[in-house]
């Protein structure tokens, strides 16, 4: 068992090393995927550079330069789950708050020190992953984390997806318990895939001021509309 504690990133560090790190992070985060070392840490490996470039088109924008300056958070300890869930049944809050008592999991937390506009895209990204499922309709079974993470591909070219869904496919693959044949998984991932390019980017919305907007109104706006099942 590899301990976080024992991770990091060396200066100007090499592709390969980069690499190696990421999927150190992963071995962790697939027994603890909240843990708030190798989180903050797989992005460095793998998305500063983009994390770099989303900022940029931030500052382009008066909403967006209000983001980078409030720096808004949707940590656990920010969230009143209790309240949310007092919320009308079907708007975003109450389904937000029902996502985690339904899933028996917590809201993201993470103790990274936000020094610049890039961590906190980073940690941005991280915290809206909860609030994606919730919008976009796709499960926390293995399929549904495998979907969303195609579809962040798409919407914002987020490397540390593509690792993801390679390193979770090969375990998929490797041992199929998903109940999803191989073609009809590879289809949805591709759907996934498209859809996240034809929606709106999320990472610079207002999640926040949105919490009684029901989620099929926040869905049809920011959503690219889902490939129907057969």
């Amino acid at each position: 068992m590899i301990d976080p504690n024992t991770l990091s990133l060396p200066d100007n560090a090499s592709l390969f090393t980069r690499l190696r790190v990421a999927t150190q992070c992963l071995e962790v985060l697939k027994h603890d995927p909240a843990n708030n070392i190798c989180g903050p840490l797989l992005n460095v490996c793998l998305d500063l550079n983009v994390y770099a470039s989303l900022a940029q088109r931030l500052q382009r924008s008066e909403e967006g330069r209000r983001m980078l300056s409030e720096r808004p958070s949707l940590q656990g300890k920010t969230l009143d789950l209790d309240a949310l869930e007092r919320l009308p049944e079907g708007t975003l809050g109450h389904g937000f708050a029902r996502y985690f008592r339904d899933n028996k999991i917590s809201p993201f937390e993470t103790t990274f020190e936000i020094r610049n506009d890039v961590d906190f895209i980073g940690k941005r990204y991280r915290e809206t992953h909860d609030l994606l499922h919730v919008l976009t309709g796709y499960g926390t079974d293995v399929v549904g984390e495998m979907e969303l993470q195609a579809y962040a591909l798409g919407n914002l070219g987020i490397r540390t997806a593509v690792l993801i869904l390679l390193f979770g496919t090969f375990e998929l693959l490797k041992v199929p318990r998903s109940g999803v044949g191989r073609v009809e998984y590879v289809r949805r991932l591709w759907a996934a895939y498209h859809r996240g390019r034809a929606s709106q980017q999320f990472l610079d919305f207002w999640f926040e001021h949105h919490w009684e907007t029901p989620v099929t109104t926040l869905r049809a706006r920011l959503c690219a509309p889902a490939e129907r099942m057969n």
